[in-house]
């Protein structure tokens, strides 16, 4: 069975609402991103990446090895439609799938930039203690 490799940055994390998607896969460890993207909120309720050319930041994430057919029937089906399918760079100059923010929903309202959060868990602990 052929294998990809999916970076998550938000709720399909461990403890996250959309982890159990990825019941069975293998969490192969954190990961982060290369410097060339930044992070938003959508509606305080998950966040994207989106890449740019100037200005990027790493971002903080998990990196889990599945089959094809988990990421078509269990987790693609489950993103929001703001967020599509693409290859990103991570920091080690190795490739993964991730979701990414489509660009029409970057300037939507309910949009923030995070991109100096820390990451999504650190956003959303930050937002909790206020």
């Amino acid at each position: 069975m052929d294998e990809i490799r999916m970076f998550v940055n938000g709720q399909a994390m461990s403890g996250g609402s959309l982890a159990d998607a990825l019941d069975g896969a293998t969490f192969v460890g954190s990961a982060i991103t290369a410097p060339q993207y930044r992070f938003y909120a959508v509606r305080g309720e998950f966040p994207g990446l989106f890449p740019v050319r100037n200005d990027g930041r790493r971002v903080p994430g998990e990196l889990y090895s599945m089959p094809y057919a988990m990421l078509r029937d269990r987790l693609l089906p489950r993103e929001p439609a703001e967020l599509e399918l693409t290859v990103i760079e991570l920091d080690d100059g190795s490739g993964s799938l991730c979701m990414r923010m489509r660009a029409e929903a970057i300037n939507a309202r309910g949009v923030v930039d995070i991109s100096d959060a820390g990451g999504w868990r650190a956003y959303l602990r930050r937002g909790s203690s206020r």
